[in-house]
Order: C-alpha cells, then structure tokens, then sequence
C-alpha cells in the first residue's frame, strides 16, 4: 500500500496570502501543513508516499526530497489544477498497481487513527473505507461531504457539500482505496457547480457498483483549511498546547 498526497491546490478562497505560497506549506505550531499528513504517513505500513504538486510545486520538493523519515517520496506533477479526482487520476502511474491511502495536503487531524483505519481495510477487505469525524455542529459538514449509512457502517450514500446533512457524520478526504478506483474515474459525472470530478460521486460510483464501502472514526478533531479563519482556527486551538 502507498500513500497518495495531494499538494496541488492553488487554495483560491485564500486570496492573495497563497499568491506565492503554496498553501500546504503554511505553518501551523511552527511546523508546514503538509507535514502533518507525512508524519502520519511515515508511521504507517505503506511502501511509498506519493505527492502530488502543482502550484508553487518547488517549495514542497526542495523542502522535502526523497524520503522522509525512512518512507521514499516520488513527485506527480499536475499541470492544471482541475480537482480531486483529477489530482488522484495524474498519479495512477506513480500508484502502480498497489491499493493506496489518499491525504489531503490542506487537512490537519488531532490524533488520527490511520494504521487502526488500514487494519479495519485489510480485514474486512473493503473497497473503500472513508475516514470520518462524528461533529456537534452540522454546519461544519457542509464544507465537505455527508453519507447515510446502513448496518455496520456501510454506506450507501455520499452527498458533496451538503445544504442540509441528515446527521452528524461529516466526511474527510483521508480515504483508503482498492488500485480498481481508477477504473472508475471515466465513469464519475462532472459536478455542475464546480465543473470538476468530485470525490464523494467517485466514491458514489463504486457503492453503485455493488461494491462494500465503509466509514471509520478516523479522529478526534479535524481542520480543512480552505479559508484564511479556517487556518486561524487552527492556529488558535494549537496556541493552547
């Protein structure tokens, strides 16, 4: 198994704080987003980590090298930045033909799960499993996904952005796939607000497909900083440790 990074965002809703920064690099306890998401890599059983870079793409690489803490490292350069799913499609060749756990770049978790998450993969032998962080308030969920779940937390349904979610099971972009994922990128229909691929209709295309796909507590709290409060917020909660 490898780990997939994606770093490639130009992080437009940052304004011009990321005209010259890439926005994964920004220091959160004095220390670069980005490597939060490597830390918790290098500490899990996977073979490779694999980043995926576009907007100021060199800071990352001159930073970072080739292996970190013991983990090799290999670069995807995604030319334009076209989304998610396409920064997951530019590094199906870097991927190979392993199953992989994807990371977000901009996400920061307090106390992640991750080798629990791999484990619970590997036994129940999932398609995919979907990290997830149970939250108080339901608005929070709207800046990413909701799913509604049956028995044993299988997913049914995964819903982008939600203007209403159902219940307080809020989505990350810490997920764990079979390599077979690719093969339905072609089918993923294009979000019409965005006009790009999003990862909750990828995900809807495999349970579609009658594959299992499951949830999974993967921490205690949870930042995806898209918005300058939202790296204030964190920087705040950090302040008081």
């Amino acid at each position: 198994m490898k780990v997939l990074i994606l770093a490639g965002g130009r992080g437009k809703r940052l304004g011009e704080i990321s005209d010259d920064k890439n926005k994964c690099m920004f220091e959160i306890k004095e220390k670069p987003l980005i490597q939060y998401s490597l830390d918790w890599a290098s500490k899990s059983d996977i073979s490779e980590i694999v980043i995926v870079v576009g907007h100021k793409a060199k800071e990352i690489i001159d930073v970072y090298g080739d292996e970190y803490n013991g983990k090799p490292i290999k670069y995807v350069m995604q030319e334009e930045q076209k989304g998610l799913v396409h920064a997951i499609e530019c590094a199906e060749d870097a991927i190979g033909g392993e199953d992989f756990m994807l990371m977000l770049g901009d996400e920061l978790m307090i106390n992640p799960k991750h080798s629990e998450m791999i484990k619970e993969y590997r036994n129940k032998n999932l398609f995919v499993i979907c990290g997830m962080i149970s939250v108080k308030d339901k608005n929070l969920i709207k800046k990413t996904y909701s799913v509604i779940q049956g028995e044993n937390n299988r997913i049914l349904r995964l819903i982008e952005k939600p203007d209403n979610p159902m219940n307080n099971m809020m989505g990350t972009g810490n997920c764990i796939f079979k390599n077979e994922i690719f093969s339905y990128i072609s089918q993923t229909p294009i979000n019409q607000k965005r006009g790009e691929k999003e990862l909750p209709d990828l995900i809807q295309c495999v349970i579609d497909g009658g594959k299992i796909v499951k949830s999974f507590i993967i921490c205690d709290k949870y930042f995806n900083l898209n918005l300058k409060e939202d790296i204030e917020d964190a920087q705040s909660y950090f302040a008081h440790f």
